[in-house]
């Protein structure tokens, strides 16, 4: 018995060095294996028998704690693999950030990125090709990536694709955007009223005039349209106004040219601008609103009625 209980024993003490193989079914055993064999020896199994004991309890905190840890590892959500062209992106755009690459400065050539991030060409051109997706360099070959200024006019350009998207399948949006428009004109021609100069009212003169003179010419028409309310926005003295502006009579334009201009109506509409420009002219927000209000109003109103 004593050498079956050896063996037995030599087994468990071998799987001291490969605790997670064999410790969960041998460690139930462990106190019958000491006793049989420590009962076929003499005294001197004592002091052995107490460093296995210690050994068996030790073993049982490491296999709960492996326990523990492995239910632990289960219950967190795995780190996503990430693209390196997407690493890249974030590394640059930290960089930028922190100012180590100042507007106006020249990125590191392809070559120094792949040797300073360890990877291929590819990942270096994604990464790169993103950041001026943002907006955030310009490319140019032979020169390579240079850092630009944020504008309020990139950073609308960057959702004019998705907004044209959206547009296109939800006739509702379309209703939501001319709302939003009527808004945002009030907004705008109130703030042109507040600080146009002489210089913009010249502007805004020849604007007029280069309407007036396109009267019988639709198409024309539409453009010069949609330039008087760009020098509008421009008088605004707003970056802002600027670019959204421009943006919502893009997004308008490109699917009815009806929603900025009601057909057979080109008269009317020069007369609701000579009143919008003579508004601001005199510096009158209130009347600049009226005026806006109207305009946007009744070419709305033309647009139902012509397809209903």
């Amino acid at each position: 018995m004593a050498a079956a209980a050896a063996v037995s024993l030599s087994q468990f003490v071998a799987a001291f060095d490969n605790p997670t193989s064999s410790l969960n079914h041998l460690l139930p055993r462990l106190p019958q294996l000491v006793q049989q064999f420590c009962s076929s020896m003499d005294k001197r199994c004592v002091n052995w028998y107490d460093d296995i004991i210690t050994r068996y309890d030790c073993c049982l905190r490491m296999t709960a704690e492996l326990t523990q840890s492995s239910e632990n590892a289960a219950s967190v959500t795995p780190i996503a693999r990430r693209k390196l062209g997407h690493e890249v992106l974030e590394r640059l755009l930290a960089g930028i950030r922190s100012g180590a690459y100042p507007i106006g400065s020249l990125l590191p050539s392809e070559r120094e990125l792949m040797a300073q991030f360890g990877v291929g060409r590819p990942a270096v051109r994604e990464g790169l090709q993103g950041l001026e997706r943002m907006g955030l360099v310009s490319i140019q070959h032979g020169e390579g990536a240079r850092v630009q200024a944020l504008s309020a006019d990139s950073v609308i350009s960057q959702i004019s694709a998705t907004a044209i998207h959206l547009l296109s399948g939800d006739s509702q949006l379309l209703e939501h955007l001319k709302e939003a428009r009527l808004a945002f004109e009030v907004a705008m021609v109130r703030s042109a009223a507040m600080r146009a100069s002489a210089d913009d009212l010249v502007c805004l003169q020849d604007a007029l005039n280069r309407q007036r003179a396109s009267l019988g010419h639709p198409e024309h028409f539409l453009e010069t349209d949609l330039a008087l309310h760009r020098v509008i926005a421009a008088v605004s003295g707003n970056p802002v106004y600027v670019a959204v502006s421009q943006a919502m009579l893009q997004w308008l334009s490109n699917f009815h040219e009806d929603l900025v201009r009601a057909p057979g109506a080109e008269e009317v509409t020069l007369e609701e601008h000579e009143r919008l420009i003579a508004c601001i002219a005199r510096h009158d927000p209130d009347g600049a609103e009226q005026a806006i209000r109207e305009h946007l109003s009744r070419a709305h109103q033309s647009y139902r009625s012509a397809n209903s």
